[in-house]
């Protein structure tokens, strides 16, 4: 487990037991005073949000508990619609439709707010080859849509001419369930490629040409690592916590790009609108990892509107939270394989948390405000 500056760490715990109603309770009361905040989405975020819900328990000495299900995004998307859980997670922002939908039902929107960078590579399972195969977006397009079947095909072999590869069977792994991975991957799928975005498109779920499903990350990891041959999309982070061969990508400005944490940061060193609703595959920064986007963590600007909440004091535990995953939380990052979020997209959030209410009051505002406590302790380059 990863420990914070000792300063620091004691500083925040100053703040959220203060929150909490002290340190001196018995046993009883600390479990009546124990908060738990309930989170549900993406699968490719699971393993930095689990790891930053255990280090967040500690910190908060068990009096918050961060439970989050790895659902996929679209799963995430409905359980934030039916108010079901506090926060969803998704690499797909919400589309304006449902924003629309969301304001009219609490009068207050709905705000995508950037946790970390989605970064998805090409992963796959090809006898004496390992990580390092060459693709572009055109070569991927082919592949994806059935027609290159053999890893020894001249497309392959043109881009890894000194790459020994075999004459076999390549056989395509897709998500089966919604998701945002998906979404990231066929958003640059259909920039690359006209004939991609006219006949399959991009969303969550799309009608695949070609290919077995795979339900989630971990699905798509196990049919490729299960399958000769194989060839899906993974997370980056997925790709390295199981070992598995993962390819670089030439970007639009025709860099071979290996994925890494800063190839993906400066994919996303772009303008950012205030909303953050923006996709950047296909990235223009010059060394930017082409297939990147957010993954976002969905939240009502109004959270007296949202079921899933039922006081004040929830609320306020779910902003703190929130302000440490995108300051200090964000020191996990790297360690799990996750890209750490540019500091545009921290002052971006930063905005929106501002705007957070609780019965009109602006709570969000509230929590930063007493952040501002811990003005006179050193804090990591990326905090506000």
């Amino acid at each position: 487990m990863i420990r914070m500056k000792p300063a620091l760490t004691a500083a925040l715990i100053a703040i959220l037991a203060v929150s909490c109603g002290g340190n001196g309770d018995s046993p009883g009361e600390q479990r009546r005073d124990r908060v738990d905040i309930l989170g549900a989405g993406a699968t490719f975020p699971a393993p930095l949000i689990t790891a930053m819900a255990d280090e967040y328990r500690d910190l908060t000495r068990n009096r918050v508990t961060v439970n989050y299900q790895s659902i996929g995004s679209g799963g995430g998307i409905r359980q934030f619609i039916e108010q079901t859980v506090m926060f969803g997670m998704s690499e797909a922002f919400l589309s304006d439709e449902v924003m629309n939908n969301v304001e009219q039902a609490t009068g207050g929107r709905a705000f995508n707010m950037p946790i970390t960078l989605a970064d998805v590579v090409p992963t796959y399972n090809v006898p004496g080859v390992g990580s390092g195969l060459v693709f572009s977006g055109e070569l991927l397009v082919e592949i994806f849509m059935g027609d290159i079947t053999r890893w020894n095909h001249a497309r392959i072999s043109e881009l890894n001419p000194d790459v020994d590869l075999p004459n076999l069977p390549l056989t395509v792994v897709h998500r089966s369930d919604g998701s945002g991975t998906t979404n990231v991957w066929t958003s640059y799928l259909s920039r690359v490629s006209d004939r991609w975005r006219e006949r399959v498109g991009f969303a969550t779920s799309v009608n695949w040409p070609t290919g077995i499903g795979g339900n989630g990350n971990e699905g798509v990891a196990g049919a490729v690592q299960n399958t000769t041959g194989a060839i899906g999309y993974n997370s980056f982070a997925y790709a390295l916590l199981n070992n598995m061969s993962y390819g670089s990508v030439i970007n639009a400005a025709g860099n071979i790009i290996e994925p890494s944490f800063e190839a993906t940061t400066e994919a996303a060193n772009i303008e950012l609108p205030d909303d953050t609703r923006i996709l950047f595959t296909n990235t223009p920064a010059e060394y930017g990892y082409p297939i990147a986007g957010f993954a976002w963590m969905l939240i009502y600007e109004n959270l007296d509107a949202n079921r899933a909440i039922s006081n004040r004091r929830e609320a306020k535990e779910l902003i703190n939270f929130l302000v440490w995953s995108i300051t200090e939380g964000q020191e996990l990052s790297e360690l799990l394989g996750f890209a750490r979020l540019p500091e545009a997209a921290v002052e971006k959030s930063i905005q929106m948390i501002r705007q957070l209410k609780w019965n009109g009051e602006l709570i969000g505002q509230q929590v930063l405000d007493e952040q501002d406590l811990l003005s006179s302790v050193p804090r990591p380059e990326n905090y506000l």
